[in-house]
Order: structure tokens, then C-alpha cells, then sequence
């Protein structure tokens, strides 16, 4: 398996509290990276030379400004692709959107992925998403947009298999998984027998928090790199023998159920609903490796 993309959390802080974020990102919640510590996980990164590019999210990373720049140009001189992703809270206006990016554009980066629905800008409300957009394509910066639909209104009317949050679809785990699934249609657990939103035999990409676990899904980890060099994870991770990722790949999170005996409702709204229920449970017994408290809400 190759490990191509490393998503860096930069900060779990973030200007907006939406009820679809999975990382329970917050304007209080806690963790940040230092400038040390992405030069740590570019060194470990260059060191496979597998890992193309290094993408930087949250929470919100225009909040450590400086850092994200220093990250950015230091991933630039090791050879990395770089991406961004933000919720434009920044873009007060076309003109000021422009001064943010002016310095990002002078580094370069292959996509800026800025987040425009419901969840952050109410359509009665002034869209800071459009303003970020506009200036990022005045710079000739690659932009692309995120939007999240109201699984409400796409639940009820068609059944779908799940697909990357990019596709619009809710991923019904972390604050998601209490506040949205109330009312929407749910299935037997038993018939939630095959992860749809991720292949752990072919992840493609982690994401690094600012604690330093290391995430093959949000909230389940292969170890943390300020125990163990992120090179050593990478090359060490055995998909079918982590007891959490080996049981959802041999039956799904169905099967997490019947390996842990763990206690359960009947149905849940999809995979991932039932999948962070039956973390939460399992969390006591493994503590290390669904973490950090963050990503559960504590």
C-alpha cells in the first residue's frame, strides 16, 4: 500500500462550529502544530518517498497564518505538492481575499478547496466562500469549492452509496452523528456489513493531528508519530491485523459488533453512524488507537 498524500490538521480550532464536522472542530477546541512539528512530518514524509503531496486543514488553518506559509514553502523546497482547505472566514472582500492569497500564490500551490453551503454561509447571509473564490481565480490560483448537502434532503429522497465528502455527501460520524441523525431513514446493523467510505487495504492518504496521531479515518489511528517516526507507521501499518480497521474490512462495522460483543441499537442511518457508535464503546479498551478525545467530542 502507498501512503501518496499526508492531510495535516494544523489546528482543530475553527471559526465555525458546524454540526457535520467530523473532527468536532470548535473556536475553544484545543491543539495546534508547531512549525516544528511540520518540518518533523516533512522529513519523515521525504524519507518514504512514496508521499507526493501535503495538504493543510483543520479546523481552519488561516487561523495560524504564519505557520501555514512556513508549512507551505517548506513543503515547497522538499519537493511536495501543496494544497489548502478553508472556510474563507478571511475574505472580507475581494480586494482583502487577495491580500490573504498574494502570499500563497508567490509559493504556489496545486489547489485551494474552500467550503460554500449552507452549513458555513446562509444564503441570506454575505457569502465569504464567493469572495475567496473570485480573488483566488483573479491570482491564477487552482480553486475549487466543497459543499456539504443536508443529508435530510438527499437521505429521504434516494438511496445512495457513499462517496468522498468532495461529492457533497455528510459522513454521519463525530458532531455529524449526534446532531443529523435524528428523523433519517435507518437500516438493520447487520445489513452494514462493508465500509463505503474508506479501503484501508489502499488508504492513498492519512491525516497527522496536532497531537500526532496518525489517522487512517478520522478517530482511527495507526500510532502517533511523537512516539513512533511517521515513517516507521507508514511502513509498519498492516491493515488486516489493526483491530479496528481488520474487522471493518473483513465484515464491515457490522463485524465490529460480533468480534467485541459490543452493545448495540438495531438500526443505524449507514455505516458510519454505526462505525462511531461503536467506537465510542470501544474506546476504553483502545485507548491509543481511537483518539485523540478531540475527535469523540471530549
Amino acid at each position: 500500500m502507498v501512503i501518496a498524500g499526508l492531510h495535516l490538521l494544523l489546528t482543530y480550532q475553527c471559526t465555525f462550529e458546524c454540526d457535520h464536522c467530523f473532527v468536532f472542530s470548535c473556536p475553544t477546541a484545543k491543539g495546534v502544530m508547531k512549525i516544528s512539528d511540520i518540518r518533523q512530518i516533512l522529513t519523515e514524509a521525504k524519507q518514504t518517498e512514496e508521499v507526493k503531496s501535503i495538504c493543510f486543514e483543520g479546523g481552519e488553518p488561516f487561523l495560524y497564518f504564519q505557520t501555514m506559509l512556513r508549512g507551505l514553502k517548506e513543503a515547497s523546497d522538499f519537493g511536495f505538492k501543496r494544497a489548502i482547505v478553508t472556510n474563507a472566514y478571511w475574505a472580507t472582500s475581494i480586494e482583502d481575499a487577495k491580500e490573504w492569497l498574494l502570499p500563497i500564490s508567490r509559493i504556489g500551490i496545486s489547489d485551494l478547496s474552500i467550503s460554500d453551503d449552507a452549513y458555513h454561509y446562509d444564503p441570506t447571509e454575505e457569502n465569504l466562500a464567493k469572495y475567496a473564490y473570485e480573488a483566488a481565480k483573479k491570482l491564477d490560483l487552482p480553486v475549487g469549492k466543497i459543499a456539504i448537502e443536508d443529508p435530510k434532503i438527499y437521505m429521504k429522497e434516494t438511496e445512495w452509496k457513499r462517496k468522498q465528502v468532495i461529492e457533497g455527501k455528510t459522513l454521519l460520524k463525530g458532531r455529524a452523528a449526534e446532531k443529523l441523525v435524528e428523523e433519517l431513514p435507518t437500516k438493520p446493523w447487520t445489513q452494514l456489513d462493508e465500509c463505503q467510505a474508506e479501503n484501508f487495504t489502499n488508504q492513498g492518504r492519512v491525516h497527522i493531528d496536532p497531537f500526532g496521531y496518525v489517522h487512517v479515518c478520522q478517530g482511527i489511528t495507526i500510532g502517533n508519530m511523537k512516539h513512533t517516526p511517521l515513517s516507521d507507521l507508514l511502513a509498519n501499518y498492516n491493515p488486516e491485523m489493526h483491530p479496528i480497521c481488520g474487522p471493518i474490512l473483513k465484515g464491515g462495522p457490522a463485524e465490529l459488533v460480533k468480534k467485541y460483543q459490543v452493545e448495540h441499537n438495531d438500526e443505524y442511518v449507514d455505516e458510519c453512524h454505526l462505525c462511531y457508535s461503536i467506537r465510542q464503546k470501544l474506546r476504553k479498551r483502545f485507548t491509543y488507537i481511537l483518539a485523540p478525545d478531540q475527535m469523540y467530542g471530549m
